[in-house]
């Protein structure tokens, strides 16, 4: 069965939360998945906004299954296609392609130093073309606006290939300090090193760490010794490497509000300690 029919029948069957964050340019919906365990912490997860890179839609499959029937906190969105358009260039015509219908590599389409990526292009063509203006693509902009609805406390973005973590754009030292915290939580999952670039923009990842100011992360699955496109027979290493991160990102939200709440507690009891020291001097 084709990945578009999978995520269908999912989206058909999964008794979950479920809707159309957006349309294609071509008319193709986007789907989203929400499990919802607790009300905190709120994660987006997003997949296959490079056409090529498909495999990651086969992962989303899977983390969302898993979430479902094993999670035990937080609210987790999946939005396992955001390129319909593009896989399916990938598939049928070009195996190589990255952009959406329209020539726009959606990943620099975002309003985050757009345009000053080292690879960005301004021609339309499979890959690295940033459009003629941030959010100019219906894809863009369907998970912006989603993204600025839901009000997430991080995103992760999937794409292949590399095995490596991106976390930082420009971040001041505090949130630097904040967001490694959640990079290393993947990288002890994954066994993926965490890695610093410097040379990209106008991403998803890029926007919502300069704009809405929150931890987010760009994960590189499978090894950068295999080729352009991944296909299903390296799912279950990928898989293997992967299928804790949900959970261990819930957990470590919920953890570090749980020392906040107790260190705040604390405080309050010696400030409680100290006022009656005062009333009865």
């Amino acid at each position: 069965m084709c990945i578009f029919s999978l995520i269908q029948d999912l989206y058909n069957n999964l008794n979950c939360q479920k809707q159309v964050v957006g349309k294609s340019f071509l008319g193709k919906p986007i789907y989203c998945f929400t499990i919802k365990k607790s009300e905190y912490p709120v994660l987006i997860f997003t997949y296959s906004i490079h056409a090529r890179e498909y495999i990651t839609s086969y992962l989303a499959i899977e983390q969302i299954k898993s979430f479902y029937k094993k999670g035990k906190m937080g609210t987790v969105h999946f939005i396992p296609m955001v390129n319909p358009d593009g896989v399916e260039i990938a598939l049928t015509k070009n195996p190589l392609y990255k952009a959406n219908a329209r020539g726009v590599d959606l990943n620099v389409n975002f309003d985050a130093n757009w345009g000053t990526g080292k690879q960005n292009v301004f021609v339309k063509g499979e890959q690295n073309y940033v459009g003629t203006h941030p959010f100019s693509e219906p894809e863009s902009l369907a998970l912006r606006d989603f993204t600025l609805k839901i009000n997430p406390d991080m995103t992760v973005s999937y794409h292949s290939k590399g095995e490596e973590i991106y976390w930082e754009f420009f971040q001041d030292k505090k949130r630097l300090k904040r967001d490694c915290v959640f990079a290393k939580v993947i990288s002890d999952c994954t066994g993926y090193p965490m890695v610093r670039i410097k040379d990209s923009a106008g991403g998803y990842k890029d926007w919502c760490v300069q704009k809405l100011k929150i931890p987010a992360v760009t994960i590189e699955v499978g090894s950068d010794l295999l080729s352009h496109p991944l296909d299903q027979r390296h799912l279950p290493e990928i898989l293997a490497k992967n299928q804790r991160v949900v959970f261990a990102l819930t957990e470590k939200f919920n953890e570090l509000l749980y020392e906040k709440s107790a260190c705040a507690s604390k405080n309050s009891l010696k400030k409680g300690r100290s006022a009656n020291r005062r009333d009865n001097s």
